[in-house]
């Protein structure tokens, strides 16, 4: 059920996470439309969208289809993946391509998120208090 809620929710949250980075590099306070990409706000913003993307259009589904195989592979085996005991040399191979697809979704949304974190330490810098 858990990952049914994930598949449903992920796509629009990595949707929200590449065009909310448009919006805000859009909405910078110090340039005009024609200055935007020469601002130091434009590459915190493209690597967040870019990251995102990567997510939406390859990690993600890729994810979904080892999430897929898994469930079918519990259905042969009568087992959950998590289950306690030996796992099948099939289980074994599906639960660590799903770790690696795992941990590169997560190693990008900390990439994005460091990336606007830096976006807005820079806006920061150039308030004037």
């Amino acid at each position: 059920m858990f990952g049914l809620l994930q598949q449903r929710t992920f796509p629009v949250y990595f949707c929200l996470q590449m065009a909310l980075p448009l919006a805000v590099l859009l909405s910078h306070p110090t340039a005009g439309y024609d200055q935007i990409l020469a601002t130091d706000a434009a590459i915190p913003m493209l690597v967040t969208f870019a990251t995102a993307a990567v997510n939406l259009v390859a990690v993600g589904p890729a994810t979904a289809k080892i999430m897929h195989e898994r469930k079918a592979q519990e259905s042969k085996e009568g087992k959950k993946y998590y289950d306690e005991g030996e796992k099948s040399p099939e289980m074994k191979k599906l639960n660590k391509r799903f770790g690696i697809m795992h941990g590169v979704s997560s190693l990008l949304n900390l990439v994005g998120f460091v990336a606007t974190a830096a976006y807005g330490f820079a806006l920061g810098q150039k308030l004037d208090m």
